[in-house]
């Protein structure tokens, strides 16, 4: 259940609620829901594909006057991310399902639910990649048609906007391959790999170019990384370097994102150095 639908009041004040209700079929106007939202939390950033649904958890304090019933069954809160300003936001996200909540006190609960995102129904476009807010929001119906509420006054909903941010990145993919394997020791070794990243627009990967990524080396029976040097990826996110072969160990390329782009290290390589 997406909460988020516009319910036009007859004073032109816009809430939300649990469907959407025709304002024609409506009377009054939403109260304001005596609750509030702090505590929020949710991941630093949010990576996202071209294929699978990602769900990203939040949590946050609801606290509510003894007025509202929060175990009610037609109470719904959840948490929501926007894009932009909260008046006119360029996107939305949201949850399949309300939040759930648990009291700590009379008046307090904690809320917990997921984001849901779904690349390959166009849930995101390439240009909304980067920083998003979080909001939240509660609804009460008091006993009043879900689908029609016959007075919107009895209706009580409240939204707060500013509660916290996160980035919704394109994820990105990385490869390596260091040859030749075998190697005699002080040969040269190249490590070849590609560097792409989702595009949601047209949902495949595509190349990631001039870029800055770390080749890094590990030494057999260690587990520290050791970079040697940066390069960068090329017009086709193509990547090529060459080092000194020294002892059996593991090569890897590394790419630290951007706001908008996830980081990511390739699978290590081992070769054998005799």
């Amino acid at each position: 259940m997406r909460i988020r639908a516009a319910v036009a009041a007859v004073s032109g004040a816009l809430a939300l609620s649990a469907l959407a209700v025709p304002a024609a079929h409506a009377a009054g106007a939403p109260y304001t829901l005596n609750v509030s939202f702090s505590n929020v939390t949710i991941a630093k950033s949010i990576k996202v594909g071209t294929t699978y649904e990602v769900s990203a958890k939040y949590s946050y304090t609801l606290t509510h006057g003894s007025d509202v019933n929060i175990k009610a069954s037609d109470f719904y809160t959840d948490a929501f991310l926007y894009k932009g300003t909260y008046d006119t936001p360029t996107a939305e996200l949201y949850g399949d399902q309300p939040a759930t909540c648990t009291d700590t006190s009379a008046t307090t609960a904690t809320c917990t639910g997921t984001v849901d995102i779904y690349p390959a129904d166009g849930d995101l476009k390439n240009a909304w990649a980067g920083s998003w807010s979080v909001a939240a929001e509660a609804v009460a119906f008091n006993g009043q048609n879900q689908d029609n509420p016959a007075d919107l006054s009895k209706v009580g909903y409240k939204d707060q906007s500013g509660l916290g941010t996160t980035l919704v990145q394109r994820y990105s993919k990385l490869t390596a391959d260091a040859t030749p394997e075998p190697v005699k020791k002080g040969s040269t070794i190249t490590v070849a790999g590609k560097l792409t990243r989702a595009d949601w627009d047209h949902k495949t990967y595509i190349p990631l170019a001039s870029q800055s990524v770390k080749l890094q080396y590990r030494k057999g029976g260690t587990t520290t990384w050791t970079t040697l040097k940066t390069i960068t990826s090329s017009s086709t996110g193509y990547l090529k370097t060459t080092t000194t072969a020294t002892y059996d160990g593991y090569y890897r390329y590394s790419y630290a994102g951007t706001s908008t782009t996830a980081a990511v290290s390739s699978s290590a390589d081992y070769v054998d150095v005799q």
